[in-house]
């Protein structure tokens, strides 16, 4: 979660200093941004079409193993073993 706040920010930082020197930001409209999560979402349509015509016998997970990872992307997780270690070397 941490890389995503500092890109935000990161890009908030850009983003007054365009301001400042007025200047605009080569970043694509909002309405590409839109066509990209159209498309995004338009790839979850042909597995959802196959699961209805054929289902699968674990077809009731399919939502959160296939499109929720896919759509909006792995999240990063803490490595739990290398986290009990570091705690274990600081006591």
């Amino acid at each position: 979660m941490k890389p995503y706040v500092l890109s935000l920010a990161l890009g908030l930082l850009v983003g007054v200093i365009y301001a400042l020197f007025q200047v605009r930001s080569p970043a694509p409209p909002v309405i590409a941004l839109v066509g990209l999560l159209g498309i995004l979402l338009g790839e979850q349509i042909p597995p959802l079409i196959k699961s209805v015509i054929k289902p699968e016998a674990a077809a009731t997970s399919w939502l959160q193993h296939q499109v929720k990872p896919h759509v909006f992307g792995e999240l990063p997780q803490c490595a739990k073993g290398e986290a009990g270690a570091a705690a274990g070397r600081k006591a």
